[in-house]
């Protein structure tokens, strides 16, 4: 059984993302976790164009079959790694970065936190 968490931000190409983690579903027991982590000190509430970013993920997650969680942090990937752990989820999907220093970027970041915990399936750039 997989349990599959894709990791998003408000942008509508994040659709790409979702439907990759669908793909990987290989079994009915399987699950979907779509997740969106801001900034602790952003405000959702207060921008109509975030707010129809949300109800557009929140429509994709729904059409998928899957949960959509939006959480507040400044530590992305540490929250990220949390949700691993607490959904013992196997497989984290991601959209490849731009990244200059890889050594240091998010995603080099990432897969050494997840080391030994889940697999990190990284989406190229289209």
């Amino acid at each position: 059984m997989e349990t599959i968490m894709v990791c998003v931000t408000k942008q509508k190409t994040c659709q790409r993302l979702i439907n990759y983690g669908k793909n990987l579903m290989t079994s009915p027991d399987d699950s979907l976790h779509i997740i969106h982590v801001a900034g602790a000190d952003y405000n959702f509430l207060g921008d109509s164009e975030e707010n129809r970013a949300l109800e557009y993920l929140y429509e994709k997650a729904r059409e998928a079959g899957a949960e959509l969680t939006v959480l507040k942090s400044d530590d992305v990937v540490g929250t990220l790694c949390t949700l691993v752990e607490q959904n013992e989820i196997t497989k984290v999907v991601a959209g490849a970065a731009n990244e200059t220093d890889v050594a240091s970027g998010f995603m080099y970041r990432l897969r050494m936190r997840l080391s030994g915990k889940a697999e990190l399936v990284v989406v190229p750039l289209e």
